[in-house]
């Protein structure tokens, strides 16, 4: 390589790591906009593959670094570098281990005294054919309480064999990956599908009688991903993918439903369509109380089931005070896109406190619950 050869490649290279460093700090920062677009909302889902994604600019400075000598620039790149990697790890490790947990681990050495249940949450995907399969799954994990998600006709028949193993069930079978039902061993004691900001997205609310706890207050919803292409047009020749508004109105109004009743316990799960450490998420907890369990423990990403490296913990299940957790987990589900989760839980005592939710976070929640009535009503799926 000629002298002249050398000093074009290394120039080269320095634009590479400006470029690939600007752009990681534009997509890190773009979801802190208060945006309800899709293509701002997107980018809280890879901050895991972002951070990963950090190692080509590293690896290409530490080149440019060996191959000439070192100077300022070289260091206030690897300042941006190290403050990008920085910024996602804020949001991911609150989600490992070295985190406490927000949900206490239950003591093995009170467990034989004290009632346990098993929460079973899993989107089937409606295009999914493996009936039989899935029902083999529920009857070995056999939890005594089954979410399933996008539960359409087909769906409903291949899931027939479950009535000899669930007594009880509320939901509603519907097409286009619209469904959720939710099998119950213990009675109901009230039921309601609820449509929240659509009428073409049901959510589950009822109230269980669980032997030896009580009755406690579960919910089972699946709003609206951001990115879908809308399936619902003015025309026949347009379309448009969804915002990410009607899916954080039906979030607020979940959270409100569980503020107004901070005295029972409460069960919300289902497939949110959004991360765990989205400011919409985290406004959702805020406002509701509720705990995660993957807090301080592990990440459980559950979609895409088929893709690893493109994988994101976007099926949730969130409790209240007065839980304790024995298990988690998650089971790959044949022929469905997402894992399913198995969460394990004890009654423990409750501290009858509300939710401390501050005024700004009421304000923001009231804004999005505005925004998605309004965007779901110019989209024809408010009624």
């Amino acid at each position: 390589m000629t002298a002249l050869e050398r000093h074009m490649f290394l120039k080269l290279l320095l634009w590479v790591i400006r470029l690939l460093t600007l752009l990681l700090i534009v997509v890190s920062i773009l979801p802190e906009m208060p945006s309800g677009q899709w293509w701002v909302r997107l980018w809280e889902f890879p901050r895991l593959q972002l951070t990963l994604a950090l190692a080509v600019p590293l690896l290409l400075l530490a080149l440019h670094i060996w191959l000439k000598r070192p100077r300022k620039e070289h260091a206030v790149l690897l300042v941006l570098i190290l403050a990008i990697g920085g910024w996602q790890l804020l949001h991911i490790l609150p989600f490992t281990p070295v985190w406490s947990n927000e949900v206490p681990t239950a003591d093995a050495q009170t467990l034989e005294d004290q009632s346990t249940f098993k929460v079973l949450t899993a989107n089937v995907s409606y295009s999914n054919d493996s009936y039989s399969e899935v029902v083999a799954l529920v009857q070995r994990e056999d939890p005594d309480l089954l979410l399933l998600i996008e539960v359409n006709n087909e769906w409903d028949e291949g899931l027939a064999p479950l009535t000899e193993h669930y007594e009880y069930r509320v939901g509603e079978v519907r097409g286009e990956g619209l469904g959720i039902v939710l099998w119950s061993r213990f009675p109901l004691l009230e039921q309601e599908v609820k449509h929240l900001v659509s009428e073409r997205r049901p959510s589950i609310f009822a109230t269980l009688d669980i032997p030896g706890i009580g009755p406690i207050r579960y919910v089972g919803t699946h709003p609206v991903p951001p990115g879908l292409e809308d399936r619902i047009t003015h025309n026949d020749e347009t379309s448009e993918r969804r915002d990410s508004r009607v899916r954080d109105a039906e979030l607020m109004l979940i959270a409100r439903h569980v503020q107004r009743d901070p005295d029972n316990r409460w069960i919300v799960t289902g497939d949110f369509n959004d991360v765990a450490w989205s400011d919409t998420t985290r406004l959702f907890a805020d406002l509701s109380d509720l705990k995660d369990p993957r807090h301080g423990r592990r990440l459980l990403s559950t979609y895409h089931a088929e893709r690893p490296f493109w994988r994101y913990p976007i099926d949730h299940l969130f409790v209240s005070d007065g839980f304790h957790l024995i298990d988690l987990d998650r089971v790959r589900l044949k022929g469905s896109d997402h894992f399913a989760i198995t969460t394990t839980l004890t009654a423990a005592r409750k501290d009858q406190a509300n939710p401390e939710a501050s005024e700004e976070e009421h304000q923001t929640a009231q804004e999005l619950v505005e925004e998605g009535t309004e965007d779901a009503s110019e989209h024809d799926v408010s009624d």
